[in-house]
């Protein structure tokens, strides 16, 4: 096999249901002595290996959830870990975290990983073929990762039509890498409009950007807008009256800084129980549709 063997391979090997092989493999009563020789037998055949998160279903025993988090100083991805703990612990689970690493660092006391870094995440480790592994906008489509994916194209589109509806004619669009996915998206929502923008790196601040005359300024990120907006107080440049200022993430500390900043925000609940209920998908086997989409939402404050 090109994955892991799961449950339901067993169960369809063996010719039993899922919970027969849930039975033969923890030694419960309910079934022959016959129907659980065949149940390992095909469980050995596959190299099956139950995974821990998927024996907490059945046993009392609390499950333990790694959650693999990015820089925990950028409330981007405190706001999240804060959201997966509540969730979690509403399901009566235990949660270990830690910043960017490999899964394999959290294969021994963990029975689940979901990962939100920004970056790929490794595939499980050899000893753990079944450990259920959910990526929060990963970068790449990891084989045998469950996934909760962002759409932002329809709040781009908002934000775009926003700030030309506000008079806009010379954005720029601030890109941490210059060929990102969110700076193309806002390029390309601009020029469906016929506005052609500027764009630039995101290490820039007003000062280098004065001479393009923006009449507003797409920011990489939330973080990136509340810098600009300190950049553009200090050098006395009206808010929104001569530049407007978006950024992306929604952050909620974005209510409490002066102007109000508009932005492209995501439910991070949703985000959350979406990532959860994968684990769960997984350590049933049920690997085939183990996605999700959730939509960022245009929010139009005071920036603009």
């Amino acid at each position: 096999m090109t994955r892991p063997a799961t449950i339901v391979d067993v169960a369809r090997v063996a010719g039993v249901s899922r919970q027969t092989v849930t039975r033969a493999m923890h030694d419960m009563a309910g079934i022959s002595p016959a129907t659980r020789d065949r149940v390992l037998a095909a469980a050995r055949e596959l190299n099956y290996h139950p995974s821990r998160f998927g024996r907490g279903l059945v046993k009392p025993a609390a499950r333990t959830l790694g959650l693999l988090v990015g820089d925990l100083t950028n409330p981007y991805y405190a706001e999240l870990a804060s959201t997966v703990l509540r969730l979690a612990g509403e399901r009566g689970w235990n949660v270990v975290m830690a910043e960017p690493g490999s899964v394999a660092d959290l294969t021994g006391g963990a029975d689940a990983v979901i990962g939100f870094t920004g970056l790929a995440l490794d595939p499980p480790a050899t000893g753990a073929p079944n450990l259920p592994v959910v990526e929060i906008d990963p970068p790449r489509v990891q084989p045998g990762h469950g996934r909760v994916e962002f759409e932002r194209a329809t709040a781009t589109r908002d934000a775009v039509r926003h700030l030309l509806s506000r008079g806009v004619r010379r954005p720029v669009v601030l890109d941490r890498a210059g060929t990102s996915a969110r700076g193309r998206a806002f390029a390309e929502a601009f020029r469906a409009e016929g506005v052609e923008p500027v764009p630039a790196d995101r290490e820039l601040g007003w000062p280098d950007l004065a001479g393009a005359a923006p009449d507003a300024l797409v920011a990489f990120n939330d973080l990136d807008g509340f810098r600009l907006l300190r950049d553009l107080a200090s050098a006395g440049v009206a808010v929104p009256g001569e530049v407007k200022v978006v950024g992306v993430d929604g952050l909620a500390v974005g209510e409490f800084v002066t102007p109000r900043l508009s932005t492209l925000a995501i439910d991070l609940t949703e985000v959350a129980g979406a990532a959860l209920d994968l684990v769960v998908e997984l350590s049933q086997g049920r690997s085939e549709a183990a996605v999700r989409v959730v939509a960022h939402r245009f929010v139009a404050r005071d920036s603009t």
